[in-house]
């Protein structure tokens, strides 16, 4: 088969690979129908974090099952699946608490940019659609696996509420779709903190009511501006920098809450600052599945279209154009069709 080997920053290729195989009895093997690139997935591309050997990239995935192990019970071949980044047993006390990416078996989802994949833990895991989509569906539900999972833990742990003002820090497809989740949320005012004039497009027609094009602590100053000195209810946090991180916190109201989904990479927090504004934050790793079936109903809806992140799709064949695309920000984000 066909998948995608990160040999070292800025080397990425298809290469034939050995076909998947049930290597547990709670495994499942899934043909993959569509995958993509993570903005994450730029971090190592880009030297950031550091690797020492080539290896299988890609945690977002939809998919038919193929196979499955002896002990899996809750999905069969021939089903159309989706699943997140996170394997999960979905039983386990945290999971149950709704933290399936806090899993006391959690085993990290990798090597999805391919042909095939196995996945672990297939019982808790993964999340079969009442059908068989159609192509034209696929968008919107390979956004599921990451992105728009995580955009609405992002909206849920800032606590969005019907008729909250609420600022989203970022405008990569996660923080897309975090505007996506607070506008389903009820928030009344989102204000889309972007420069980029296709992504501020995006923005809007997710629900976006006002955008800001400054950054760090001017940015602050014009959502104050529009809060009438007052900062925002509720932030989603979708970059994982410093100055990021800083943002959110400094554009919330008094009690406000930030939700805080970016990767950290060098984020410094004043609990000084959070002692004077009582400002409530919660993130981390988003635990996709316990989304997904609600999700996945919203796509069937026929109104959510998550998908529209999706600003270039290629053939899987084309892996490393779809990465040099996104690390030059000429696509938001590429669907990759094996």
């Amino acid at each position: 088969m066909r998948g995608t080997i990160l040999h070292s920053p800025g080397d990425i290729r298809s290469e034939t690979l050995p076909d998947p195989a049930i290597l547990a009895p709670t495994d499942a093997i899934i043909e993959t129908s569509a995958t993509c690139v993570c903005g994450s997935d730029l971090w190592p591309y880009r030297g950031i974090n550091k690797f020492s050997e080539p290896w299988a990239i890609g945690h977002e995935y939809v998919g038919i099952v193929r196979e499955v192990g002896a002990e899996v019970t809750t999905v069969k071949p021939g089903q159309f699946v989706i699943g997140s980044f996170f394997a999960s047993d979905n039983t386990c006390p945290h999971c149950r608490a709704g933290y399936q990416s806090g899993c006391e078996q959690l085993t990290p989802v990798t090597g999805c940019q391919a042909q095939a994949i196995r996945i672990p833990l297939a019982d808790g895991t993964l999340v079969p659609t009442p059908d068989t989509p159609t192509d034209d569906m696929l968008p919107d539900l390979l956004a599921l696996s990451d992105v728009m999972g995580t955009g609405w833990y992002a909206a849920r742990a800032a606590g969005v509420a019907p008729g909250h003002t609420t600022v989203v820090v970022g405008d990569g497809a996660v923080g897309l779709s975090a505007v996506l989740a607070a506008r389903e949320l009820g928030a009344e005012r989102i204000i889309a903190l972007s420069r980029h004039a296709d992504r501020q497009a995006i923005a809007r027609e997710f629900g976006a009511t006002d955008i800001v094009a400054e950054r760090g602590a001017e940015a602050v100053e014009r959502v104050r501006e529009l809060t009438h000195g007052v900062g925002a209810d509720s932030i989603a946090e979708c970059v994982g920098t410093d100055e990021s991180m800083t943002t959110a916190i400094d554009s919330a109201r008094q009690g406000g809450g930030v939700g805080f989904v970016g990767v950290p990479h060098g984020v410094k927090l004043s609990i000084g600052t959070l002692f004077r504004t009582h400002v409530r934050l919660q993130g981390g790793g988003a635990p996709v599945r316990d989304y997904l079936p609600a999700l996945i109903s919203r796509v069937y809806d026929g109104d959510f279209h998550p998908g529209r992140v999706f600003d270039l799709t290629l053939p899987l064949a084309d892996v490393a154009a779809a990465y040099r695309a996104m690390d030059e920000r000429r696509a938001i984000k590429v669907l990759l069709v094996p």
